[in-house]
């Protein structure tokens, strides 16, 4: 460094005048670009969204406000559609030179390319608007918003009137569905009297019961059946007709026992035996007894149901026979009730086989009648709802938009200003020239100082011979000093000059 500050000290010296012309023409092309920049003048505008308010909670499950999700696109598509445009147009004054149709799309073009939509925040739309002219600016960013306002609102509005006539025609065309579904439902019920609902359980209830009682009758039969058998046997062991024990058939068994007891006792002792003769008074009192009933029982009418005088009708027999009789009359009711469940039972067991036959049909059927009706029930609320939403947006209560921040003429321009353009380029020329003389002494192969031909040659320097300047050469480098100086002061001036030409214009 310290050897090549003395060489760019004597570059200086001997290009003064080129790097001072080249300091003041940087100088002065940025003061010329800074004058002849065009300028831009942005005048903004902000929509408040207001999407809560009193109505939405009260209207909540009933209404639904037609919300904005991407605020910034929607808000975009809105703003330059062609009916908006074609608006901007007519405000901006581009039409009073009554442009061809391709011009006004070029036009469209540059107006949409130099206007912004964003979301400064969830609630917020700012639309802004760059032009030449700031007056321009303003009447285009206000009439934006305005035509954004209104035509966003009438989108609203048009949505929830197309929702609801939507709705409106699916439910015409639902009802017609259901009525039709109905009719056919209705119609295979009468032609099908089991087709009804929950008819199957009851034939299954039917069935079971039959069942039962066909079960418990036979048990009833065999038991029955049971009792037939044993009422049989027990009446095959007794007589129908009964021997009478009377008196006088006492009396005769016992004469005859006395007598047998007598010859018994003859065969061992003799008639005077005590015994023997006690025996033989007790037969001759049997005799007289025997001879007394004789005579009463001729004299007494005969009794009735009497046989022989000795004989009589069994009554347990009859009282079995009647018992038998009953049981079989029961038995044969038991079997003809059992037919008749028998006869029931295959005719409800048809009859579920009829049932299961038509089941299917009769589920589509009823399937198709509940789809419809759930469908038509629920389109109904929808569109009690889409009414409602239709009203709030006609009436604009529900999501609603109000000027925020008004659009206003824009004092200052935006961008690169003169003053900008101008510092810049100042510091560019008093750069260049340095940077112009570094490389110069940096890069150039020409031998500037002792010290480069020992570092170079490796070569010892006794002397060097200094310049020598004659009086012309004096004179001419003066000239070019003057020069340099009244180029390089011309900067500032000229600079100062036209901050004073600005200030007093504006």
């Amino acid at each position: 460094m310290t050897t090549l500050l003395p060489i760019a000290i004597e570059e200086v010296k001997r290009r003064q005048l080129l790097l001072v012309a080249i300091f003041a023409a940087i100088a002065l092309l940025a003061l010329v670009a800074g004058l002849v920049l065009p300028k831009k003048y942005t005048s903004s505008s902000t929509i408040l969204v207001e999407d809560s308010n009193i109505i939405r909670p009260l209207m909540e499950g009933r209404a639904v406000a037609t919300g904005v999700t991407n605020r910034a696109s929607i808000t975009r598509q809105v703003a330059f559609s062609q009916k908006v445009m074609g608006e901007i147009l007519e405000t901006g004054g581009w039409m009073a030179d009554d442009p061809s149709p391709l011009e006004q799309e070029k036009i469209i073009e540059e107006i949409t390319k130099r206007t912004q939509i964003a979301n400064p925040r969830e609630n917020l739309i700012q639309i802004s608007y760059t032009d030449s002219n700031p007056r321009r600016a303003y009447e285009v960013a206000s009439r934006f918003a305005d035509l954004v306002i209104s035509e966003s609102l009438a989108t609203k509005e048009k949505e929830s009137r197309d929702a609801y006539d939507f709705i409106d025609s699916q439910v015409r065309q639902y009802h017609a569905k259901l009525t039709d579904a109905e009719a056919k439902l209705e119609a295979y019920r009468k032609s099908n009297p089991d087709a009804r609902p929950g008819i199957e359980t009851d034939v299954n209830s039917r069935i079971g019961e039959l069942r039962r009682m066909v079960e418990s009758s036979r048990m009833d039969l065999h038991d029955l059946r049971s009792q037939e058998a044993a009422l049989t046997s027990q009446l095959s062991g007794e007589n129908e007709v009964t021997v009478l024990q009377t008196r006088t058939g006492q009396l005769v068994a016992r004469l005859a026992e006395l007598e047998d007891e007598q010859d018994r006792l003859l065969l061992t002792y003799t008639r005077q035996h005590p015994d023997v003769v006690r025996i033989q008074h007790q037969l001759d009192d049997l005799q007289a007894q025997l001879r007394q009933e004789d005579s009463l029982q001729q004299n007494r009418a005969a009794s009735v149901g009497a046989i022989n005088g000795s004989a009589n009708l069994n009554p347990l027999y009859g009282e079995l026979k009647s018992k038998l009789a009953q049981v079989r009359r029961q038995a044969a009711a038991m079997s003809s009730r059992i037919s008749t469940a028998e006869g029931l039972l295959a005719e409800e067991l048809r009859r579920s086989g009829r049932i299961a036959a038509s089941e299917s049909s009769l589920a589509e059927l009823t399937r198709d009648y509940e789809v419809n009706r759930d469908l038509y029930q629920d389109l109904l609320k929808r569109r009690e709802n889409a009414r409602v939403s239709m009203s709030l947006d006609a009436e604009q209560r529900g999501l609603s938009f109000r000027i925020q921040e008004p659009a206003r003429v824009p004092l200052r321009s935006n961008g690169l200003r003169l003053m900008h353009v101008a510092g810049g380029g100042l510091g560019m020329a008093l750069a260049a020239p340095f940077l112009l003389l570094l490389v110069l002494v940096k890069f150039d192969p020409r031998i500037r100082s002792p010290q480069q031909i020992e570092r170079q040659a490796g070569l010892p320097v006794l002397g060097a011979v200094p310049h020598y300047y004659t009086s012309a050469r004096r004179s001419a480098y003066r000239r070019k000093v003057v020069l340099s100086a009244l180029l390089f002061l011309m900067v500032p001036v000229v600079y100062g000059l036209v901050l004073l030409v600005r200030l007093a214009s504006s």
